[in-house]
């Protein structure tokens, strides 16, 4: 079985999300007063602590908000549905999969650089 690329770490602080994600600290802060199923728990110093499954859960409403173009509204309802029909790990780590590919295409450009 293929090792997943989000699970690394237990818990992530809201910058390394911003690495993994490519999104700004001020979004992921504004989703989570948009989108209920996005609750991160906070450490006792009061920072935002997210869990694997959040972090999947971020790259799966990244795509349907930027790249499909749900509004808001459209992908927590989207969301809401997936939830309901159990569906919802699966389409997170779906979500994942744009992400791991372009990330092996990196790779095999610059061996293919250093191989040249």
């Amino acid at each position: 079985m293929a090792e997943d690329p989000i699970i690394k770490k237990a818990y992530y602080s809201i910058g390394d999300v911003c690495n993994l994600t490519g999104l700004k600290p001020h979004v992921l802060r504004y989703w989570e007063t948009q989108f209920s199923a996005l609750r991160p728990m906070k450490n006792p110093a009061g920072n935002r602590v997210y869990r694997p499954k959040e972090v999947e859960l971020i790259h799966l409403l990244k795509r349907l908000l930027y790249e499909e173009k749900y509004t808001i509204e459209g992908a927590n309802r989207k969301i809401q549905g997936v939830r309901r029909s159990g569906d919802l790990e699966e389409e997170r780590r779906n979500a994942l999969v744009p992400e791991i590919l372009s990330g092996i295409t990196e790779e095999l450009e610059h061996v293919r650089e250093l191989l040249t």
